[in-house]
Order: structure tokens, then sequence, then C-alpha cells
């Protein structure tokens, strides 16, 4: 019989891994290919010097032709005094303007900046407005195109896919993990036969001759790599989210030859976004809307309120809305700090598996990711400077993805549901953090304020730290009401001494009596001792995947056992010998 379960339970991983896994993979491809920008790019210490208010983004485009005309009117704040402002734009696009109300401006454009003069210095806490005009060819890079044309069904499609750093290819803006900008207008125009998709929501669309003009506004705080445009002969449908006091549309955008299935994939939406607001708080922008755009892509992306889609499955409809809250409402602060927002998209893709299929699928998925994050010893989840050059780390879909999926899940169990949600909402909703940026040690320190632990050892262990444990368990039944366990663990990576973790176990009794327990093993070699009411057949070590962890082992301590024989003989004897004697 236990030869059957094992071996089921290699299928199972096999199945969990081959299938949910397979679009995980394809959402980190996809982000992987984005992120390719970041070889050629540096931070710009230059755009520093700035707070962005508002930006109005006024483009002409037109699907079928590889070419963009803009206006971008930035309202911004001095931070210092200076007779300067740099902003983040391709060499390949053509400035031919910089105005205030009062005065055109000089420009300098080389490098991939752009920097304008004012006639004497702005000084600190000033609020100026400048409108910049340009138009261009935008780059053509490949697998990391910030604005992309192409085709589906022979149609003519437009996209923008700006993470990381993609904007500059298409309009200019200020792309470091430094500022948000606090109000946006993305005006689109294009041939009357598309539709024009963006950010936030739709204030007016205004046919001129064979164009339309579509106004959409975006009034929430929102990083550059977020904002994003798509135009294509959309088919639009809607579903709505009711909750007691607010109601918001879920609108998606669908290529017309995928408007039958979308309707019936996207359905599942609805309950998604109730899981998320149960859970986590309401959604982020539910003044305006949340969507899906369709795009010739694989994976998706999660503009803040339209996540431009590769397909509608149920996993990636998850992954990319759990980004409204984790990466587009708190966003990290720094790449070092990405599995901020792909961990939490990654788990709570897995709280949806719970939700739909039950515990087994979950028990399943976790299983999955755990075979995933144990076929190497190498690697944290925080991203190490000296490896912020290098795409492929920083989306690593065992590390930052899934690997952070679990460490959440731990710190779930570590701190119990109640403490966990209390704590995640409050660093949601820190005033700090809420519409802003955020980096590890910020969520440790909620956590650690709402469950009274503390936490950097687990940190130093499971974040920074590399590897995991296996653990070597030898447990005998003393007495009949008596369970002693001694664990052992040996480290995959030097890069930690001791993985301190609560090791959950599944105690099974003659009589089919199942108990499960928790151990807090913090030292190599102890033991412990937990009293039960059954005679115990056996243990089995973190039977539900809850622990990241490989090769363990769990045995009868065989020399335990002799050793209560032996004893038990010579009380036997002891005992005969005093009856003897009596009877005497």
């Amino acid at each position: 019989m236990k030869k059957t379960i094992l071996a089921l339970g290699f299928l199972w991983t096999f199945i969990a891994f081959g299938q949910t896994d397979q679009e995980l993979i394809d959402v980190v491809e996809g982000e992987y290919n984005k992120a390719k920008q970041l070889q050629d790019f540096q931070a710009n210490e230059n755009t520093a010097s700035y707070d962005l208010l508002s930006q109005k983004l006024e483009i002409e485009v037109d699907p079928a032709v590889h070419y963009i005309k803009g206006k971008v009117t930035t309202e911004f704040r001095s931070l210092e005094n200076k007779n300067t402002i740099v902003f983040d734009l391709a060499d390949n696009l053509e400035v031919s303007s910089v105005t205030t109300e009062e005065a055109t401006l000089p420009f300098t454009h080389q490098d991939n900046e752009l920097t304008i003069t004012f006639a004497k210095d702005v000084c600190e806490d000033a609020i100026r407005t400048i409108t910049i005009a340009y138009e261009g060819v935008p780059n053509k890079n490949p697998g990391g195109d910030g604005f992309v044309t192409t085709t589906h069904n022979n149609t003519p499609s437009l996209y923008t896919l700006s993470e990381p750093y993609g904007s500059r290819d298409w309009w200019p803006c200020k792309q470091d993990l430094n500022d948000k900008i606090d109000q946006i207008d993305v005006i689109i125009t294009a041939p009357k036969a598309y539709k024009a998709v963006s950010n936030g929501m739709v204030i007016s669309e205004q046919e001129s001759g064979a164009m339309v003009t579509t106004h959409w506004q975006h009034n929430y705080p929102i990083p550059t790599y977020l904002i994003g445009i798509a135009v294509t002969d959309y088919e639009v449908f809607s579903q709505t989210v009711e909750r007691d006091g607010y109601s918001f549309d879920i609108v998606n955008y669908v290529y017309p030859e995928s408007k039958e299935k979308a309707e019936e994939y996207t359905k599942v939406t609805v309950e998604i976004m109730n899981l998320f607001q149960d859970l986590f708080g309401e959604y982020p922008y539910k003044d305006e809307k949340y969507g899906h755009a369709e795009f010739e892509y694989g994976g998706g992306m999660e503009h803040s309120t339209i996540s431009f889609m590769g397909n509608f499955s149920r996993s990636l409809i998850a992954h990319e809305l759990a980004h409204q809250w984790f990466g587009n409402k708190v966003t990290c602060d720094s790449w070092n700090d990405i599995w901020l927002n792909e961990g939490f998209a990654t788990y709570l893709s897995g709280l949806v598996e719970n939700h739909f299929d039950g515990e087994e699928d979950f028990i399943n998925w976790k299983r999955g990711k755990i075979a995933d994050i144990t076929t190497s010893r190498a690697g944290s989840v925080y991203v190490e400077d000296e490896k912020l050059d290098n795409p492929g780390r920083i989306f690593s879909s065992r590390l930052t993805y899934n690997k952070g999926a679990m460490v959440i899940h731990m710190l779930r169990q570590q701190l119990g549901d109640a403490v966990f949600f209390k704590a995640i909402r409050n660093y949601l909703n820190d005033e700090e953090l809420a519409y802003g940026y955020a980096n590890t040690d910020q969520l440790q320190t909620h956590l650690e304020k709402a469950s009274g632990q503390d936490l950097q050892e687990f940190f130093n262990d499971w974040i920074y730290g590399q590897g995991y444990p296996s653990y070597d368990v030898a447990w005998y039944q003393g007495a009949k009401d008596e369970l002693n366990i001694t664990m052992n663990q040996a480290q995959s990576s030097k890069k930690v001494d001791f993985f301190e973790s609560k090791v959950p176990f599944l105690v099974l009794g003659m009589n089919g009596e199942e108990e499960y327990i928790t151990i807090d093993h913090t030292f190599d070699g102890q033991s412990f001792a937990v009293n039960f009411d059954f005679e115990i057949s056996d243990i089995i070590i973190d039977p539900k995947f809850d622990l990241i962890s490989r090769n363990n082992s769990v045995r009868i301590d065989i020399e335990a056992v002799a050793e209560l024989e032996i004893q038990s003989s010579i009380n036997n004897t002891a005992n005969k010998t005093t009856l003897v004697t009596a009877k005497k």
C-alpha cells in the first residue's frame, strides 16, 4: 500500500509540475524577455531631482504602421534648485519642441536622455509644467520591445510592454523605481476601425473623420512601467463585482475570434476578485475598473487596472489580478526585492487553486513548487547586487516565483492565518507604502509587529540565505501515551548554518487514528516527547508539503527501542523474583 501511495505521489508531482507550472514558465519566460532591457539600462541619477505630479500622454498611432507621434505634458515638483530637467527617451524618437506656457525651451537629446534647460533655476519645491512634442519609429529590440506592432488573424494590432525599462521606447518618461506619477491621462488617436485601451476609466470617445480619440484617465499613483496602451479591433464585454457599499466592472477587450471562449474563461475572474478582497482588502482601484486586454505575447502584464493577457487560463488570470495588490498598489522599490511582486502573485495563484479545487490539489501545487525549488542548492530569494545585471536571475521561476511563494506560505504557517493575513493587510494599507514602494525589511517589520515574533533568523535563512534542509527523524513510542522524536538536520548550502523551522508531522495510529502535530526545531539533535492516547504505527514528516525540504528520512529509533526492551526484560525479571519471594 505504501509503495502505491509513493508512486502516486511521484505521478502527482509530475502532473502538478507538468501542467500548472507550465503556465508559470510561460509567464516567467515572457517577463524574462521583457527584462532583457535591464542589460542595456543604467539607473539615471539625473531623473531623481524632481517629483512627478501628473502626465498627459496625447499620442497618435495606427496598428498597421510602426510609428508614433505624441505630445506629453508633465507637471512636476522640483526637489532641488536646478536649471535642467532630464527624461528617458530613446534616441530614435525625434523631439520637435519643448514648451511651457511662457516659452520654448532648448534641449539636447543623446544617449537615450532628453535634457531640457530652463532660462533660470527652478527653485526647490517649485511646480512647473512642460510639454514635449515628439515622433518617430520606436525601437524594435528582439525580445524586449516596449512598443510592438503585429497582427492577429491577419488584423493589425499594437501594444506596449514597458516592464522594466521599455517606456522610453515610446514616450519621454522617468523609468527608475523611485517615483510614481500621481495622476495620468492617456489620450489615444487611432483609426476608428479599432478600439484603444489604457489604464483607468474612459473619460470620452470622439470621432473625427476616419479617426477616433479615446481619453483614458487614471487617478492613482502609478510607476512608469505599469502604463500601457493596446489598439486593435477589440470586442468588449463586462462582468460586475458587487460588494457591500460599492461595485465596479471587469471590462474585457478581446479579439473577435476569441470572444466566445474568452466570455467563458473570464467568468471566474469575479470569484477570484472576491476571494482576494476577502483576504487582502478591497480591490485597490475599485473607483475605476479592472479588465483584460488580449495581446500577442506569452504570459501577461499587470498594467494597473488593465492586465494584458496572452491567454485566459485561470492561473494567469489569478497571477495578473494578484499583482494589482502586490506590485501595483505596493511596488518593490528595487529589483533586489522583485519577490515582493512575483512571490506574492504566484502564491495567490496557489490560493486560487485551493479555493476552487480543494486541499488535495493545493497540496499537489505545493509539492510541485518544492520539487522545482530543490532541483538546485544555489540562489537566494533576494536578488543580490552582483546579480542585478542578469535578467534570468531576477525573473527566476525557481527562486523569485516558486521559492518566494513557498516562503510566504511558510510565514503563514509560522504566524497562523489570523496574524498572517492581518499583517499583510497592514502592509498593503501602510500610509508610507500604499500606492508607493516597499522593500523586504518593511514587509518583515509588519509581520513582526502583528505577531510579536522576531523573524530575523527566518528571513536570514529563507530570504537572504540559500538552499534547504534535509531531516533525519528517529522516533519510538516509549509508553503508550508518549511519542519520542529526535531530529537531525543537514543543510544543502553552506550559506545557512541551520534552518530554524516549524516542522509538521502526521501521526498514524494502529486503529486508523490520525493526528497532526508541529514541532519547533531549533537545534540539531533536538529531542521531543509528545503525549498521545493511542498506539502509534507510523509518522509522516510534512504530509501537506508546507516546508521547503528534500531527502528527508523517517525511521524507528531501533537503539532506543532495543534499550526499552532490555529495560523491560530487566523489569520483568525483577517482578518475577519479587513474586516468587512473596509466595515463599
